[in-house]
């Protein structure tokens, strides 16, 4: 099923420039999996040597953070999208 994945500025080099890419997936999980399989590289940025989610990325599905629901084993459904947020350090 096709999902939109938004791709935050800082990672755009990653996708040609592209600011959202469009993937099958069944979860949120399986979607970032078929970003990674388009732009190879991409999983380096987001997971970390476990296969976890860096502390640093957020990843929200609409407009909930996917932490707070089933991680990366959250279902999607055809035309949702995908966020990946980076945290930024500001003051």
């Amino acid at each position: 099923m096709n999902v939109s994945i938004r791709i935050p500025t800082q990672l755009r080099n990653l996708t040609g420039g592209a600011g959202e890419v469009t993937v099958d997936g069944g979860t949120v999980g399986e979607a970032l999996d078929a970003l990674e399989q388009l732009h190879p590289g991409f999983a380096g940025r987001l997971f970390d040597d476990s296969g976890q989610l860096r502390r640093f990325v957020n990843v929200f599905l609409a407009d909930e953070d996917v932490r707070f629901l089933d991680g990366l084993a959250t279902p999607v459904s055809p035309g949702q999208t995908v966020s990946i947020v980076p945290a930024v350090a500001g003051g």
